[in-house]
C-alpha cells in the first residue's frame, strides 16, 4: 500500500514545532554539508525563528542554534 502521507519539508514546518528528519534530498557537495551540520536522517529538529521573509530559518539541532537558507531547507523531508 503506498504512503499516502503528506510530504512536509522543514521549510513547511511552523515556528515552535520540533519535527523529525525523514530523509534528505539533494546531490553531492550540498547534501554533504547538511549532514555535516549534524541532520541526519531520525535527528530531532526544533524551528525556533523563521526571518520576516522567510529566509533564514533558525533551527536548534542537536543541542545548538543554526540558520539554514530556505532552499536547504527544502531538501529536508520531516515526519
Amino acid at each position: 500500500m503506498p504512503d499516502t502521507k503528506e510530504v512536509r519539508t522543514l521549510k513547511d514546518v511552523g515556528v515552535g514545532d520540533t519535527v523529525t528528519v525523514r530523509r534528505l534530498t539533494g546531490e553531492g557537495a550540498v547534501k554533504r554539508r547538511i549532514m555535516d551540520m549534524g541532520i541526519t536522517k531520525g535527528t530531532s529538529v526544533f524551528v525556533r525563528k523563521v526571518a520576516p521573509l522567510g529566509d533564514p530559518i533558525e533551527v536548534t539541532v542537536r543541542g545548538y542554534e543554526l540558520s539554514l537558507r530556505k532552499a536547504d531547507a527544502e531538501m529536508i523531508l520531516v515526519d
